[in-house]
């Protein structure tokens, strides 16, 4: 590849480079994970995981998008799709992570915690009081927080096309967002520790 063919990549629409390299283009393949690598690693990153294991689930998710590039309808959401396969992979990681932690120190002590059904209920009954917490937010806090929360998370541009602010301030929007929700959910009782696990 030319350097002039990795500039017309580099500005190539995205729906393209996918079409592209569903048939194969190795180009168009070198092109899209330049395009997101760095969204994929900060996503993996951003989960708390260690260099080795967010290196694991960015190879992961690669992984499951030539699995499944084929099967995507709008190429465009490429972007959404792979920060959601990182996301959800990473959870994954980390829970497999804890769970050995905890299978481990299960071993040391008896377990008094709460069996499977009250766990299931006490986290039934928190997502009750977090969405109710989310709909006592003000309009654009609730319609930011709701659009990022969606499977997939709606894109940057889209959120700041329907909440008419620029792309730059939604980070620090969403962040303000998420501390006015937090402080709903404590005052409810629900606190940081219940909102990790």
């Amino acid at each position: 590849m030319s350097e002039k063919d990795g500039a017309i990549e580099a500005t190539e629409p995205l729906s393209e480079l996918v079409t592209r390299a569903a048939d194969g283009d190795q180009s168009a393949w070198k092109a899209i994970v330049d395009r997101h690598a760095a969204m994929v690693w900060s996503v993996a990153r951003g989960a708390g995981l260690d260099r080795a294991s967010a290196a694991d689930v960015c190879q992961t998710t690669w992984l499951r998008l030539v699995e499944h590039i084929d099967e995507i309808r709008e190429a465009d959401a490429v972007s959404g799709w792979l920060a959601t396969v990182a996301r959800r992979e990473s959870w994954r990681v980390a829970r497999r992570r804890n769970r050995v932690v905890l299978d481990e120190t299960a071993e040391r002590i008896q377990d008094e915690g709460p069996g499977p059904e009250e766990s299931v209920r006490l986290t039934d009954e928190r997502d009750r009081i977090l969405w109710a917490c989310l709909d006592e937010l003000r309009g654009r806090c609730r319609t930011l927080l709701r659009m990022l929360s969606a499977d997939p998370p709606a894109p940057y541009a889209a959120i700041a096309e329907a909440l008419d602010i620029p792309m730059g301030s939604i980070g620090p929007t969403r962040k303000r967002c998420l501390d006015q929700l937090r402080g709903l959910a404590e005052k409810r009782g629900i606190t940081t520790a219940d909102l990790d696990s």
